[in-house]
């Protein structure tokens, strides 16, 4: 039941049955416990217009978030990195995403932990890349090459396999006419190989190769991306050792948003807090 369904039914206020869970709840999960964390996920949730972003750490092991705060920079997780010291543990992973803000901060604190930079968040980064490729066609283009670019934006994004087969002409006939972009898709496609390596060595290779193809296409977008891969390549490269990714952060993101709508907004931080860090023990589904 929503807390107001409970207050309806016994007869009290809404504020009334909140204080006595979050008195529950602050004594259950108010302060968790950081000294057996090993591998960790950290990433920013956009929460909407009246929470707006959200910096979230949470144990990959139990899928617990441990930390939360305001945020999306590095002053989100400066209680974080004082809690985590006094509690001795001993972190070996982070995955996260390449922010320039993020990296800096776990390579300061966190010196002898590896970082493994999220797989999804890289493919995002090169669909990015190839919209970006795409938009600056579709204003340059005129006549027939503009029409065949218009209109294949979740094509080109898409996994091919994934593709209505009815629609593969049109994208077919996209990429035929425009050869930055077919470039650009190829490489698309190839980049899954780079985690099918069966050791290090072999993914920086294919790393390496998959980065010189990109230079040698000769487009700006992909020589930006080829640049941006490479002085990343050590945090891509632990996942060979580590094989984490934010996969799971991703579920907690989602049970976070269910969380909101249930309860039509929290507007007490310290109650909301509570509420991430008991998400993991909350089974939670949409109530009419």
């Amino acid at each position: 039941m929503t807390i107001r369904d409970l207050a309806d039914l016994l007869q009290t206020s809404w504020d009334t049955i909140k204080n006595i869970v979050k008195a529950r709840l602050e004594k259950q999960v108010g302060h968790p416990r950081l000294k057996e964390l090993k591998r960790l996920s950290i990433d920013e949730i956009y929460l909407g217009k009246s929470k707006k972003y959200r910096t979230v750490v949470i144990d990959l092991d139990t899928g617990q978030i441990v930390h939360v705060a305001p945020g999306k920079g590095t002053e989100a997780l400066t209680k974080f990195w004082r809690a985590l010291r006094l509690s001795k543990a001993k972190i070996q992973a982070l995955t996260m995403d390449m922010s320039a803000a993020y990296w800096a901060a776990v390579r300061e604190n966190l010196p002898d932990a590896a970082i493994v930079f999220d797989r999804f968040h890289i493919v995002k980064l090169v669909n990015e890349k190839i919209d970006d490729l795409r938009r600056a066609m579709v204003n340059e283009a005129t006549g027939l090459m503009k029409q065949t670019i218009k209109g294949i934006r979740w094509l080109l994004l898409m996994r091919r396999d994934t593709i209505d087969k009815q629609k593969l002409p049109k994208l077919d006939d996209a990429l035929r006419l425009n050869q930055p972009l077919l470039q650009a898709y190829l490489l698309k496609e190839t980049l899954e190989i780079l985690w099918q390596q069966p050791n290090r060595q072999t993914m920086r290779e294919s790393l390496e190769e998959w980065c010189e193809q990109a230079v040698r296409a000769g487009v700006r977008h992909l020589q930006q991306l080829a640049k941006t891969l490479r002085t990343h390549v050590t945090g891509i490269l632990n996942w060979q050792e580590h094989r984490i990714n934010n996969g799971r952060m991703e579920g907690i993101n989602n049970k976070i948003k269910t969380l909101l709508r249930q309860t039509y907004g929290l507007r007490d931080e310290r109650y909301f807090t509570l509420r991430l860090y008991n998400l993991h023990n909350s089974r939670l589904q949409l109530l009419g």
